[in-house]
């Protein structure tokens, strides 16, 4: 019996060490204000007050950890092969989750918004396939905004929508400790998201 109830209590024990660790992602772009930038920063899209750093996940929090210059030497491999490394990365861990569909009182999509206590959602933006889905239920090009490293949104290309969300995306850009970017990126399919806009000036 007492053989039978210690069998029961190392259980869980013998179920966590036979499940895999989580493997962290080590190519990251993160997008941060351009004031951040450091010397393996790129400019994104075309902004100017936007950049994509490299970065990795980490496991303790924030979860995301920028390269030192040092750290991204030792690497060995060039921004442009880790930022195609990154972009499939994303598109791995897009693959993962699932938008939240915002919609009006008569049940029409308005906007979608990836959001939680990920530190990587910004950086959903790099992912090749962003928007494909959401673009037929929003109908044709999209708007993207990550105002913080914890969220994306995306809404259909009209300055309405822009007016009526610009307070809302600026007060959380200003302060979140961990902001992402103050411009606004058209997605369309099959090219490079391109900063159009800023909700910050």
């Amino acid at each position: 019996m007492r053989l039978g109830l210690l069998c029961l209590a190392l259980l869980p024990l013998f179920a966590a060490a036979q499940t895999p660790a989580k493997k962290l992602d080590a190519y990251v772009l993160m997008p941060e204000p351009a004031a951040l930038r450091n010397v393996n920063s790129r400019a994104f899209g075309g902004g100017q007050k936007t950049v994509l750093s490299p970065a990795r996940e980490i496991a303790e929090a924030p979860g995301v950890k920028l390269y030192s210059p040092e750290e991204f030497a030792k690497l060995g491999i060039s921004v442009d092969t880790f930022t195609e490394r990154a972009k499939a990365a994303a598109e791995a861990r897009l693959a993962t989750l699932s938008p939240e569909f915002i919609k009006d009182d008569s049940g029409k999509t308005r906007y979608a918004v990836y959001r939680g206590d990920s530190s990587m959602i910004a950086s959903l933006i790099m992912a090749p396939s962003l928007g494909k889905l959401i673009a037929k239920l929003l109908g044709g090009d999209l708007w993207a905004v990550l105002p913080d490293r914890h969220s994306l949104y995306l809404f259909p290309a009209k300055p309405e929508m822009l007016a009526e969300f610009g307070d809302d995306l600026q007060q959380r850009f200003q302060t979140d400790p961990y902001a992402a970017s103050c411009e606004v990126f058209l997605i369309k399919q099959g090219e490079t998201p391109r900063a159009i806009a800023t909700f910050a000036d």
